[in-house]
């Protein structure tokens, strides 16, 4: 009897576990909608001199006397007030982020932002690119560099800022820019090329399993993680790896012809100021100076392509992010 109490008990604790989990998850729901969390793809436009202007107008309110900061507060309406009046708009600057990763999921919503520029951009307008990947796959990393130079086809200025890291595919992607800024530490170069896998036709050999691959054409499979490899698949590997890298160098010798490929296409990585001495960047300035710099004298928009993301896409976006911020 005791037993059966106590199965009883567990299989109640565990069903108002299960509702109430449900439960969580439709609130969830209910209030995603209520806020707009669950819209459709969507473009987001912010201005980055209404940021600015409302972080020095909070510090100048904290730390001023009211009656210097009542006088301040009619300069700046007045500013705004002469500024919206102008005759002539302002050039505007387009600000785009690019969180890298391996598979460069980010050109998708890059594509889009781009796109959108391409229309809207006038004569003396640019965009800023703030760049952070340390590279991945070819292709991928490719195709993001091929939708910045769309940019640079359409004669629209285009700045690449690395406050952290641009390597390998990232770097790729840096090198359509006009102008290359870094930070001093930051991490850039890694030109070249990897191919990587573990083989473990000894172990399954040792169990006495049988692996068979059957292939049409003498290269179609180079390597394999559970067959045999031989040495002609791998030096086939090999001049693969040496034509990508070729690839990858013909591509940065369009855009920065002065560079010295034996010295700087060897995979190897630089940092801020080391890159500056090779050629790799143009300047040492973090993307914070030269967007506050910017904003003097042209109006700032950030841009960005938020795509609408199922409830388990959102669940693994979001342990990613805080798995990187621990890490």
């Amino acid at each position: 009897m005791t037993q059966a109490l106590i199965d009883y008990g567990l299989f109640l604790a565990k069903t108002l576990t299960i509702l109430l989990g449900i439960g969580l998850l439709l609130v969830g729901i209910v209030r995603a909608r209520k806020t707009g969390h669950l819209e459709g793809d969507h473009l987001e436009v912010t201005s980055l001199n209404d940021h600015y202007r409302e972080l020095a107008h909070t510090l100048r309110q904290a730390s001023t006397p009211k009656k210097v900061f009542r006088k301040s507060l009619k300069a700046d309406r007045k500013a705004d007030k002469a500024r919206e009046q102008a005759s002539e708009a302002r050039q505007r600057l387009f600000v785009i982020d690019f969180q890298g990763d391996i598979k460069a999921t980010a050109s998708a919503a890059l594509r889009q932002a781009i796109t959108a520029i391409l229309q809207e951009a006038k004569e003396g307008d640019g965009v800023l690119i703030r760049l952070e990947n340390a590279g991945g796959l070819v292709t991928e990393h490719g195709l993001a560099a091929s939708q910045l130079t769309r940019l640079r086809a359409r004669g629209i200025p285009l700045t690449v800022a690395v406050d952290k890291v641009a390597a390998s595919g990232g770097y790729l992607m840096a090198v359509v820019a006009d102008h290359i800024i870094a930070a001093p530490f930051a991490i850039l170069g890694s030109i070249g090329v990897v191919a990587q896998l573990p083989n473990f036709h000894r172990v399954l050999e040792r169990h006495g399993v049988d692996y068979e691959l059957h292939t049409a054409g003498d290269y179609k499979r180079t390597l394999t993680l559970f067959g045999e490899n031989t040495e002609a698949g791998r030096e086939k590997l090999r001049e693969q790896l040496e034509e990508t890298h070729g690839l990858f160098k013909d591509f940065i010798l369009e855009y920065r012809p002065n560079l010295d490929l034996a010295q700087v296409a060897t995979g190897e990585y630089w940092h801020g100021r080391q890159a500056l001495a090779l050629g790799l960047i143009d300047a040492i300035q973090t993307s914070d100076d030269f967007l506050l710099e910017a904003a003097a004298t042209k109006d700032l928009y950030q841009v960005s392509y938020n795509a609408h993301k199922k409830p388990l896409e959102r669940l693994l976006s979001s342990l990613t992010q805080a798995a990187q911020r621990l890490f």
